[in-house]
Order: structure tokens, then C-alpha cells, then sequence
């Protein structure tokens, strides 16, 4: 298990002792008033822990969505702000975020632009939240069915991660979180990928053990760049194509998968555009290959989505002039920024991931 560490930031505190560093941040503190951000399972499986750890937020206001990226746009945030406006919530108020991805993005962004921003605390409750959707300062929702595509760059006061909340999760949940620890060792540690590679997920004590070293590539990464000008864009690997599988679940509703197996797949795809732009050598990509497929179950996209897969696409953040630009690897823990890709190439990678998958049916 983990002990208590304060990582390269003060804002940070990981360890099975950090909901007791957060008692003692709201029994001094003295905001005018504190309200609660959860979902249905994060107020039914967390808040108890929450509540024991922290007795001082026994009678904190609750607001509670339902859970899901479906819920996590500006209809949400217009039902929440509205709900802070009849509390009376004012700027010297507080808003913890105790959930997953969601929370923390959706709860950020309600923070920072609520009355012009007020201060929020996130408590990450899931794998995927705790190694990266907590940390690092951006919030946002999805709009007009794309991700994220509206939010800011605000830090929340501090992030308090309780390592044991995330056994509470499904094992699906917790791959999810775990593409980003993988991405994360892709595009900055190589030792951290061969720790990966003999990681246990069952264990769960193992995984409690590789997370700060995750925690810390990206804490380096924005630390470096906040604003995500340059050396940030790395935190974007697999994303291009993983952002456009989900933006395409919610425009169609064909598809049912989470961020993490989404990104799994963009990171397949995203290491077969760096093996084809002469990048990463052929046996790195079958190692990233079959690691990934050895955990994930394959999505079915059939070449029928290729174009609309594209289009969406063009719409990333990280694009200019009308070109996409990618995140790629030279190798295994080396990652490069601002690639630009031609869509004839991005259509041949979604193509090298639909082979691949069906050959994992007969494998």
C-alpha cells in the first residue's frame, strides 16, 4: 500500500492518509460556504469514506448528477449554476469535486466560471480521474457532440487522492484508467512501460504502486507547460483518434465505450501513423500492439465510419490551417508534438486497427 507523499506539487497530496491532510484543510479554513459535487455511485460508495475521514463536511450541501459523459454538458452546467445561484453560493464559496472524469471536468469548469470563478477542490474517485483528469488544470463539457470542446484552464486549490477508492471500481473501470498510465510510459518513461508489462491488474496493491510515478510524468509535463503552447500536446497521444471514437458514440449512439477503451484504441492507431512516418520501429508497434489487445477487447469499426471519423477530427484542438496535427512516438518513452498527418494516412490507421481486431477474434 501506498504511504502518504506529497508529489512535486503543493497542491497534490496522494496516499492513504490524504483525506486526513483534507480534514485538516477545511477545519482551518474559512470559506463562507462549501458545496459537494457528486454522482449517484460516488455519493453512495465515497461519501461515506469522505464523511469519516472528513467529519467537518457532515453537513456540507450536496448536489448530486447522474453519471455518465452523457451528462456532462452545458445543460448540466446551466442546471448546476442554477442550483448555486439558489443557495446563494458566493465567490468566497467552495466546491469539491468527489467522482471520476466527469466530475472533476464537468465540476472544474462549473468552478472556474461560476461568478467568475470560485475555489474547488477535486477528490477523484476512479482510476481515470486520479493519474490524469483531476491533475493538471483543465475543466470542460462536451458540445455540439464533441469532447471537451468548451472549457478553461483553472487549478483547482488542491487535489487530495485516496488510492482506495478505486476499488470500488469494475474491472472495465479500471482499465479505462489504466490507457492513461500506459500513455503516459508511451510518451516519457520506458521503465515505467516495462513496469506495466509485468503489472498484475487483479492486484490492486500494484497498480497503488506504479500510480505516482504516472502522476508525476504528467505533474513534469504541465509543470513545463501549462497552457499546453508545446510540450503538453504529449499528454495528447492517443487522443486524436480516441476523442473522435467517443465524439462519434454521442453523435450516433452506435458505440458504447468508455474514455480509457477509446483511448486504447487511439494509441494503437496513433503508434501505426509514428511507425509509418518512419518514427517507430515496426517491433515497438507490435509490442504496443499486442499489450493493448491483450487487455482491451477490440472496437468494432467498420470503413463505413472512416470519414465521419475524420471529419470529426478536423475539429481537434491541437489542429491549425486546416490540417490535423497528432501527438506521435519515436520510440517506446519518447513522444513528439505538432505531427502533421494526411487523412489518407489517419483512414489506412483506422483500417491497421480493424485488421488487427478481427485477427483477435480467431487469435
Amino acid at each position: 500500500m501506498l504511504h502518504e507523499n506529497t508529489l512535486p506539487s503543493p497542491h497534490i497530496v496522494i496516499g492513504n492518509h490524504s483525506l486526513g491532510s483534507l480534514s485538516e484543510f477545511i477545519e482551518f479554513s474559512s470559506f463562507s460556504k462549501i458545496i459537494l459535487l457528486c454522482d449517484e455511485h460516488t455519493c453512495e460508495q465515497c461519501l461515506p469514506v469522505l464523511l469519516h475521514h472528513v467529519p467537518a463536511l457532515e453537513n456540507t450541501e450536496i448536489l448530486e448528477i447522474e453519471s455518465g459523459e452523457e451528462n456532462k454538458t452545458i445543460h448540466s452546467c446551466i442546471n448546476l449554476w442554477e442550483m448555486l445561484c439558489k443557495k446563494e453560493t458566493d465567490r468566497h464559496s467552495l466546491l469539491i469535486n468527489l467522482g471520476g472524469g466527469v466530475i472533476c471536468d464537468l465540476g472544474g469548469f462549473i468552478a472556474s466560471t461560476y461568478k467568475r470563478g470560485i475555489s474547488f477542490i477535486n477528490i477523484p474517485t476512479t482510476l481515470l480521474a486520479q493519474c490524469d483528469a483531476a491533475i493538471g488544470g483543465k475543466t470542460g463539457i462536451d458540445f455540439a457532440n464533441l469532447k471537451n470542446s468548451i472549457g478553461t484552464f483553472s487549478q483547482p486549490l488542491a487535489t487530495y487522492i485516496f488510492p482506495g477508492f478505486i476499488r470500488t471500481q469494475s474491472k472495465k473501470q479500471l482499465l479505462s484508467g489504466y490507457a492513461e498510465i500506459i500513455k503516459h510510459a508511451l510518451i516519457a518513461d520506458k521503465n515505467l512501460w516495462e513496469k506495466i508489462k509485468k503489472c498484475t491488474l487483479s492486484d490492486l496493491n500494484e497498480i497503488e504502486k506504479i500510480l505516482p510515478a504516472s502522476i508525476q510524468i504528467k505533474l513534469q509535463i504541465i509543470h513545463s507547460d501549462p497552457l499546453e503552447k508545446n510540450e503538453r500536446k504529449l499528454l495528447n497521444f492517443g487522443h486524436t483518434i480516441g476523442h473522435a471514437i467517443e465524439s462519434l458514440s454521442l453523435e450516433w449512439g452506435l458505440l458504447s465505450v468508455l474514455h480509457g477503451e477509446a483511448v486504447a484504441m487511439g494509441i494503437i492507431c496513433e503508434s501505426f501513423l509514428s511507425y509509418k512516418s518512419g518514427r517507430l520501429p515496426h517491433q515497438e508497434l507490435d509490442e504496443i500492439c499486442n499489450f493493448i489487445f491483450s487487455l482491451y477487447k477490440p472496437i468494432e469499426i467498420n470503413d463505413n465510419y472512416y470519414s465521419r471519423l475524420i471529419e470529426i477530427m478536423r475539429n481537434d484542438k491541437k489542429n491549425r490551417n486546416g490540417y490535423i496535427y497528432f501527438t506521435l512516438l519515436n520510440t517506446i518513452g519518447d513522444g513528439i508534438v505538432d505531427v502533421q498527418v494526411a487523412e489518407e494516412m489517419i483512414a489506412q490507421a483506422l483500417h491497421f486497427y480493424s485488421s488487427k481486431s478481427a485477427l483477435q477474434k480467431f487469435s
